[in-house]
């Protein structure tokens, strides 16, 4: 047997251990099963139950349509894979490869995959945040005591923070015939993740259908009564309302926290990669037996000028567990990089809201179908003259029509494939809100915390 034979028999055998058993840890473990390996696999993660879709759980969770349990991720296959759920990782040790939990136990390994993903922004006030009535929405637990708070009727929801987590249960209220006020720091909603274009009819879609919409304005205070139940928030305006249920949605925070002491760069940002989704360490060199995927990979992407991108979306963490899980056992020459272009998809007030690309790496958006006003349209967003994005408001059927556009380089602003474009429509600057950190000349929204108040976005669909 030559060394390239060794080297493929070691890569599907040995023990791969995957921290986060969330949707790219269990696609991960499942291709790496279809890849060939055929040594132990252990799947650690912090929640009890198998593995669950977080996507409905701001949707169809909430609206009552699905039982919270029932959004258990359908398997594809077996894993034969030993499960250590109900407890979080807590350091990763590189010289002796080890994960350490934190309950005391060392799980050894050969490969790790980390998946670890993100978990909602608490509300900055401990003692606040637990008032009865304050939710945040990230798990299964979270959705179906909002669900339960949400068909008691209250007799108004305030929501904080207006990105795509905030406008979908804010729409959900409103689909129930209940009282919401929605604060956004922000000039807009949706604003942070699609510019100040699209926020304006963010803005119009809402107030249209009953929202009251207090932009440009910070919740200072969430107050409770003398049992401990939510009952009025404070605003920095001086102004104040009435409710009894507050959901808090303020985005997310990555969890990295875990590994402050592995040597690997990893931090707020998320774990920084290669396009190959093997983890950097502090040093920007490969460890080559560690790998990330899914919210809390920090990938570059050739098509972005390999800048670091992580995204909180269903497809791309789907994508990326199989790309790494390729790799993982591979040999150097048979790798793969991820370079997929992202899709999300977002349901609110009765509108579609579907992207491709990454919006906010641009720095001009045109409308080049519809009507901004018939709240039906697509606005391409681009970047020093060239195509990086479209999002459609209930026209997504011409999407990979853009897709293509973003994948050639286009030059921007594009041709309208149909007759439809507007006569006026010219490009007008993207308008993110505030400043952003980064290299000068850099676009917008990349390589940066998620904007308070934006969330994660959903996959894409027919």
């Amino acid at each position: 047997m030559t060394s390239a034979d060794n080297l493929r028999a070691f890569k599907r055998d040995g023990r791969i251990v995957i921290v986060g058993a969330s949707l790219a840890g269990l696609r991960a473990a499942e291709a790496l099963r279809d890849e060939g390996f055929t040594g132990s696999l252990t799947m650690i993660g912090d929640e009890l139950g198998e593995p669950y879709d977080r996507p409905p759980l701001s949707k169809q969770v909430l609206t009552g349509w699905v039982p919270a349990d029932g959004t258990t991720l359908p398997r594809r296959r077996g894993i034969d894979a030993q499960w250590l759920l109900g407890v979080p990782a807590s350091g990763l040790d590189l010289t002796t490869n080890h994960v350490h939990l934190a309950d005391g136990r060392e799980v050894p390994f050969d490969r790790v995959l980390i998946s670890t993903g993100v978990r909602a922004r608490p509300w900055f006030v401990e003692s606040e945040a637990a008032l009865d009535g304050v939710f945040v929405v990230r798990t299964r637990e979270h959705a179906e005591s909002l669900q339960r708070a949400l068909a008691a009727g209250p007799s108004r929801v305030l929501v904080i923070g207006a990105g795509f987590t905030g406008s979908e249960i804010a729409s959900i209220c409103r689909e129930r015939d209940l009282p919401v006020t929605v604060a956004e720091l922000a000039p807009a909603p949706l604003v942070g993740a699609l510019g100040a274009m699209v926020g304006e009819v963010a803005s119009d879609m809402q107030r249209a259908h009953g929202v009251d919409l207090r932009c440009g304005v910070k919740v200072t205070q969430l107050e409770g009564d003398a049992q401990g139940h939510f009952r009025r928030a404070h605003f920095s305006d001086g102004s104040t309302i009435d409710a009894d249920v507050a959901v808090v949605a303020l985005g997310s925070i990555r969890n990295t926290e875990w590994l402050r002491e592995s040597g690997l760069a990893a931090g707020v940002w998320g774990i920084t990669c290669d396009t190959g989704c093997r983890a950097l360490d502090i040093q920007g060199r490969v460890a080559d037996d560690v790998f990330a995927a899914g919210d809390v990979a920090r990938c570059p992407n050739p098509i972005y000028e390999y800048r670091l991108i992580a995204l909180e979306h269903w497809a791309n963490a789907v994508e990326q567990a199989e790309v790494a899980a390729h790799n993982m056992v591979s040999a150097q020459a048979d790798r793969r990089p991820h370079l997929s272009i992202p899709l999300f998809w977002s349901i609110q007030f009765g509108v579609n809201i579907k992207s491709v690309g990454v919006p906010t790496f641009a720095d001009e958006v045109v409308v080049t179908q519809g009507s901004l006003d018939d709240h039906r349209f697509v606005t391409v967003y681009g970047y020093r003259g060239r195509v990086t994005a479209a999002v459609s408001f209930n026209n997504g059927k011409w999407l990979d029509y853009y897709r293509r556009l973003i994948e050639t380089a286009a030059p921007f602003p594009p041709p309208c494939p149909t007759p439809d474009q507007p006569l006026d429509a010219k490009p007008v600057p993207v308008d993110f809100p505030g400043p952003r950190p980064g290299a000068a000349g850099a676009p917008p929204g990349v390589d940066e915390p998620k904007t308070p108040g934006s969330a994660a976005a959903r996959p894409a669909r027919p």
